[in-house]
């Protein structure tokens, strides 16, 4: 029998997490989906949508608050919100960088703090990174500001589940490969990548639900590349 539980996805409103809202939905979990659009996500019945800029303080502060006086507890917070900009690093700016940065970790990491006093003990907590962050990996020209967030995101992700090892809720992060998505495509039109968001979503989701009862602190990649 399946044990209901409430899910907090960001970056909710295509690709994987769409997908994943989706599916968790279908399969009966109780599921919050936030992102700044909103319209894609009117098509699934059963889900409470929220429309919020992750890079706001005020936005998010106001969700949370929102989740507190519904005395809504947290099990899982997948933290699937991201941004991307293909730019030679001699381009760019540091408002290139602060941008990216203000999703992929600050809006992140603030999200994470005020949602972690309304998540369960033994809930679960994914990050999203990237095999771009990973120290070793193959890199690609023109990611200098994504895979540096994305690295950031990995050793944020060992910090926290170090820091809440005695009292939970687990901390995970999962470096995914390339993955067919929109932000993909904006990227890099000419690229086409083996995995569909629907594909890596239905991986995601099973290791959100069970993943912690096996990591915690790990950084795990998903990924049909070496290295």
């Amino acid at each position: 029998m399946l044990h209901k539980k409430t899910f907090l996805i960001t970056g909710a409103s295509n690709g994987i997490g769409f997908e994943l809202v989706k599916m968790a939905t279908d399969k009966g979990h109780n599921v919050i989906a936030i992102s700044r659009n909103t319209s894609n996500l009117k098509s699934i019945k059963g889900v409470n949508v929220f429309s919020v800029d992750i890079t706001d303080e005020k936005s998010l502060k106001s969700f949370t608050n929102r989740l507190i006086k519904q005395k809504i507890k947290l099990d899982i917070i997948i933290n699937n919100a991201g941004a991307l900009i293909n730019k030679p690093f001699m381009n760019t700016t540091i408002k290139d960088f602060k941008d990216i940065f203000n999703v992929n970790i600050f809006g992140l990491a603030t999200l994470t703090r005020l949602c972690l006093p309304i998540t369960n003990k033994d809930g679960h907590i994914v990050n999203i990174s990237s095999m771009g962050g990973v120290q070793g990996s193959a890199k690609f020209p023109g990611l200098s500001v994504y895979s540096s967030s994305k690295g950031a995101l990995i050793t944020l992700t060992e910090i926290l589940a170090e820091e809440f090892k005695e009292s939970g809720p687990s901390f995970n992060v999962l470096a995914l490969g390339a993955v067919q998505t929109e932000m993909l495509k904006k990227a890099f039109p000419d690229y086409k990548a083996r995995v569909t968001a629907k594909k890596m979503a239905s991986y995601i989701l099973d290791f959100s639900i069970s993943g912690n009862e096996f990591y915690n602190g790990k950084l795990i990649p998903v990924s049909l590349s070496t290295p």
